[in-house]
């Protein structure tokens, strides 16, 4: 069974009086422990299609089967459920609380599932010293640079023990040298 089955996936937006249809028919098939990258050029539908794995976005058409669940008829809430349960992200621009030090950023998904806070600090504090942040936990976001705030993006993602992991432009934001400390770290933990 695929990890991602996407089949025949229409997505449109509506822009004035302008319909711009950013998915037509896409199909997508990702087997378990697959490393995919989604490329094309600006504009291509790429963002798109990532919300819509990620249930972000719902397809105006087509049908979605996520590790062996059919979400496309789905409501709000069990999406959100599903988000928590099996889905980790990982966003260009961190999307880190401000007033939260790394590892209150790093609980919030097991917030949002009802953990005890005890088993959160525990599993948050494994998943910063599994990127490298150990030393780094009680710092805030503006204390960090913007890899370390790429790498507490990905301890918050890899929290839940997702069985899919996305990632949107996630070396965007950063330089050269750290962009490829971030992705090295992506294929260390695949290889995991």
């Amino acid at each position: 069974m695929s990890l991602i089955e996407l089949s025949g996936i229409e997505k449109s937006y509506r822009m004035g009086d302008n319909v711009v249809r950013a998915l037509r028919g896409a199909s997508l098939s990702v087997e378990r422990g697959e490393m995919v990258a989604i490329m094309g050029a600006s504009g291509s539908g790429k963002s798109t299609m990532l919300n819509v794995i990620g249930t972000l976005d719902r397809p105006d058409g087509g049908s979605y089967v996520l590790d062996g669940e059919a979400v496309e008829s789905y409501d709000e809430v069990q999406l959100s459920e599903l988000r928590n349960r099996k889905i980790g992200f990982v966003f260009q621009s961190f999307h880190l609380v401000p007033r939260d030090n790394a590892l209150e950023n790093v609980e919030l998904p097991m917030v949002y599932a009802g953990e005890r806070a005890s088993v959160r600090k525990k599993r948050a504090a494994e998943a910063l010293a599994r990127v490298g942040l150990a030393d780094r936990m009680d710092h805030l976001p503006t204390q960090l640079s913007g890899g370390q705030q790429q790498r507490v993006s990905i301890a918050r993602a890899l929290v839940n023990d997702p069985v899919l992991l996305l990632a949107d432009e996630p070396t965007g934001a950063l330089d050269s040298a750290t962009t490829g400390q971030v992705m090295e770290l992506f294929t260390e933990l695949h290889a995991q």
